[in-house]
């Protein structure tokens, strides 16, 4: 392919998690050498999976359970996703229960546009009954203080649980992999479909080259990292990167792209087991 050497300029959704902005540090920055601007735009994730609805933006980090419904309109891309081994969302509660009488609710979900809440609805199947949606970030506190019966916790929310004095019910990526065997997808970095091919090119090696680049060089970003995880201690954000970025994030590979296609296929219908 011949490229025309233009720069191009867009405007880039992904979240403040450190998993994100330790990951995309270098292209945000400019450290990357590719004609490619962006300008962030940092949102929680439901936040973006209801942007991308509306098709506000070019280039957006999307939960695989929002891209279910959206594949016509955004394509993933093979670098930037988050994805793998023990990363799956969590279901937690006040005391031990089954996963079935946690999720007949009420229970809290950080969106309906989640995969985890996709994960949740294949695990619990006619046991889900009453959610209550709010940010992913206001659950810990909602569940501790009895508000609701459980809650479907993501990010940093899996190292800080138990903080709470909540146990855990369920861990929703361990049963994906008994389920199929195959790592976990959580959300991917997704291009508008009218975004064209070559362009699309450029920004998948430059998300390649930004994932190398933080591997490379971790203390580049570590103020950018720090500046947007405020209240979250150094320890957890540690974690939190340690988890969520790793070789599926430089490139899915062969088993991440059958491990998103299998969970697109069961957001449709019933899950084909290893």
């Amino acid at each position: 392919m011949v490229y025309d050497g233009r720069m191009r300029d867009l405007t880039f959704g992904f979240s403040p998690c450190p998993n994100d902005t330790f990951a995309f540090h270098a292209l945000v920055a400019g450290l990357i050498d590719e004609p490619v601007r962006v300008q962030p735009r940092m949102e929680d994730i439901e936040t973006l999976n209801q942007l991308a609805h509306a098709g506000e933006l070019e280039l957006t980090k999307l939960s695989f359970g929002a891209l279910a419904a959206l594949e016509g309109e955004y394509v993933p891309l093979r670098s930037g996703a988050a994805l793998g081994r023990g990363v799956g969302p969590l279901v937690v509660a006040r005391e031990s229960m089954e996963l079935g009488r946690a999720a007949a609710g009420p229970i809290a979900i950080p969106g309906r546009d989640t995969t985890a809440y996709l994960l949740l609805g294949l695990a619990a199947g006619d046991d889900l009954g009453d959610v209550v949606e709010m940010r992913y970030d206001e659950i810990l506190d909602s569940v501790e203080q009895g508000d609701v019966e459980a809650g479907l916790i993501i990010h940093e929310s899996r190292f800080t649980y138990a903080d709470h004095g909540l146990v855990k019910v369920r861990d929703l990526g361990e049963w994906w992999e008994e389920e199929t065997g195959m790592p976990v997808p959580l959300a991917a970095i997704c291009t508008r479909r009218d975004v064209d091919a070559e362009t699309r090119a450029i920004v998948e090696r430059a998300l390649r080259q930004s994932v190398e680049h933080a591997f490379a060089n971790p203390s580049a970003s570590a103020e950018f990292v720090r500046t947007h995880a405020q209240e979250m201690s150094p320890d957890v954000q540690r974690q939190h990167i340690d988890l969520y970025v790793n070789d599926y994030t430089i490139d899915l590979g062969a088993d991440g792209l059958a491990a998103i296609d299998t969970l697109l296929k069961a957001a449709k219908g019933p899950i084909t087991r290893a």
